[in-house]
Parts: C-alpha cells; sequence; structure tokens
C-alpha cells in the first residue's frame, strides 16, 4: 500500500510540472495543444515523433522550445539530397601530433545530443536516413567498429512536409516504425492565428523557461512505465491493433483496404501513450477513451492502403476512425 501511496504521489508531483512545462511551451508555440500533448507524450515514453505539416507552421520552433523547457542539449540537422551518415554520426581524422607520431581522433557529430531534430528527414537518401535507424533504435552508433552510446535521454522529432514530394525519398517503413506517433500539425484556428501575430512580430517576443532537466525527464518516464493500466484498457489494445491488420481474422474485412497493418510496435506504442496522455490530463490511470484517442497517431504511420483503397479516395485516417468506432464502441478522437 505505501508503494501505491507513493506512485500517486509522484503521478500528482509529475502532473503539476508538466503543466507548468506546457504552459511555458506554449508561450512560443501558440495554440497547438494537441500538438504539444503528442510530443510531450512520446518524450515521456522514452520515444522518437514525426512531425508532419506544410512549412511555417512552428515544427522547427516547437522543438527548439522543447529543447529549452525540457532542459536537452539539443541539435539540428537539415536534411538534404547531400547529406551523408558521417554528416550526422561523425567520423574519424587522422592527426599528427608535434612529435610526428599519428593517430585517429573521433569527431562526434550532431547526433551525439539528447533532442535531435531531424528537419525535412525525407529528403535525405536512403543510406543517410539509415544512419539514424541504430541510433533511434538502440540509443548508440556503431562507427569503425566501436559502440558509442548517445545521450540520455535521447529523442529524434523529426519533421516531413506532405505536400512537396519532388526530390525527395519516403521514409522505409522500417524506419516509421520507430516513430512512436506521427503528429500532424495543421493550420492554426483564426483566433489563434491573430494570437501568433500579434505574439511574434512585435518588438520582443516572450520566452519559455526551463521546468526540466535530463535527469528529471527520465525519472518522468520511469513514472510513465509503473502507471497501472487495467485489463479492459489492454484488450482495447490489443483489439484495434489486431483488427487494423488484414492478414488477422478480426481485420479479414480490410483485406481490399489495406497492403498491411500495424505490428507488435504499435500496441507498444498505445501501452505508452496511453499512460501519458492520462498523466498530462492529471488521472492516475488510462482508460479506452486514451487509446480511441491516440489510435490515429500511433498507428496511421504503421500502415499502407492498398491500390484498390487509393482509387476507390479511401484514408488511412478513415479506416482507423471507422475501426476504432467499431472495435471500441467509441467515437475515435479527431
Amino acid at each position: 500500500m505505501a508503494g501505491t501511496d507513493a506512485l500517486v504521489a509522484e503521478i500528482e508531483s509529475l502532473g503539476g510540472r508538466l503543466s507548468e512545462a506546457k504552459a511555458s511551451i506554449d508561450r512560443r508555440f501558440i495554440g497547438q495543444g494537441k500538438v504539444v500533448d503528442l510530443v510531450l507524450a512520446s518524450m515521456l515514453c522514452g520515444g522518437h515523433a514525426l512531425l508532419v505539416g506544410l512549412p511555417g507552421l512552428g515544427k522547427t520552433r516547437l522543438v527548439d522550445t522543447l529543447g529549452t523547457v525540457m532542459g536537452l542539449k539539443a541539435n539540428r540537422v537539415q536534411f538534404t539530397p547531400d547529406l551523408m551518415p558521417a554528416d550526422i554520426l561523425g567520423s574519424e581524422v587522422l592527426e599528427t601530433a608535434a612529435d610526428g607520431s599519428r593517430a585517429f581522433r573521433f569527431l562526434e557529430g550532431p547526433v551525439f545530443c539528447q533532442l535531435l531534430m531531424a528537419d525535412e528527414i525525407n529528403r535525405a537518401s536512403p543510406r543517410t536516413q539509415s544512419a539514424l535507424l541504430q541510433a533511434m533504435q538502440e540509443k548508440e552508433v556503431t562507427i569503425a567498429g566501436q559502440h558509442r552510446p548517445l545521450g540520455k535521454p535521447f529523442h529524434v522529432l523529426a519533421t516531413q512536409n506532405p505536400i512537396e514530394q519532388e526530390g525527395t525519398y519516403p521514409l522505409p517503413e522500417a524506419q516509421l516504425d520507430r516513430f512512436l506517433v506521427q503528429v500532424d500539425v495543421d493550420y492554426p484556428t483564426r483566433a489563434v492565428e491573430r494570437d501568433i501575430l500579434i505574439a511574434t512580430t512585435g518588438a520582443e517576443e516572450a520566452a519559455s523557461h526551463q521546468v526540466f532537466t535530463a535527469e528529471t525527464l527520465q525519472a518522468a518516464q520511469s513514472v510513465v512505465r509503473r502507471m497501472p493500466v487495467g485489463d479492459k484498457v489492454v484488450e482495447a489494445i490489443l483489439d484495434l491493433v489486431r483488427a487494423c491488420r488484414p492478414g488477422e481474422p478480426e481485420g479479414r474485412d480490410l483485406s481490399d483496404s489495406l497492403s498491411w497493418g500495424p505490428g507488435p510496435r504499435a500496441a507498444q506504442a498505445l501501452m505508452l501513450t496511453v499512460r501519458a496522455r492520462a498523466l498530462l490530463q492529471g488521472r492516475l490511470a488510462p482508460s479506452t477513451e486514451d487509446v480511441a484517442a491516440l489510435a490515429l497517431a500511433t498507428l496511421e504511420h504503421r500502415m499502407a492502403l492498398s491500390f484498390a483503397a487509393r482509387a476507390r479516395g479511401e484514408t488511412l485516417a478513415g479506416i482507423i476512425s471507422r475501426v476504432t468506432a467499431r472495435t471500441l464502441g467509441l467515437e475515435a478522437a479527431a
């Protein structure tokens, strides 16, 4: 019982700190509460996020603000077609000492940080994109046969433009699966856009302040993993994920609409993010409403439409919404 009381106290204390962090973020990234909650949820789960949206919607500004508020060492890489893996990971250089002796010295690349912004990640070649795979999955890189650990914690927040696809390299399924959530950044409402204009075009702009440190963020990630999840929520996650697989009996009605469905990582992502969402909303445990609300963010980038579905004008968002409503008996959150 004492252990339960201690966990409740940790959750309540963390909830207050998260409220302060969101208020600090909102000073520079205005009116996008759902986007902020999703990105914070991915960080609380120790995962990575893919931000999809048009240029000028504040994705870079959000990542920069998160580095300040979460107290993390942040680096940014602008992905371009000529970017090489060594530009991200680093490389060994041969140095000559004063006595004439020579030795290799490793120069760390920008991946050696705690928060990496991979800007327009789909503009780099597959060879360069793959340089991030080991970093995202294992939190380390192997260079010249030597394993080099990355910062703790380590998060990748990547951005992608959904419209301009000429000269880009779509992310492979294996890499998409490494992103805990896909966050769609939409146009702001008229009222929010008015607030943005007033806040960002004056003589001074509001500044965010640090709320977390790397150590307190890691402690928060531990709290999230210790939050209880009821059997009803676990079964709802399994029902939803399996119903989105065209090869499973639960998803056989989707065999004409989907080429493939989400794997076990999708269920793991839901299992973690429903806890983080409950925490961000000041609750002690997640519910099936959290599963419905996070279905799109955790499943969309782990599924693919069939050619027939694209010809009919179907969308993954529509399929996920329909399956979520049918499987959970709830309306999926937009």
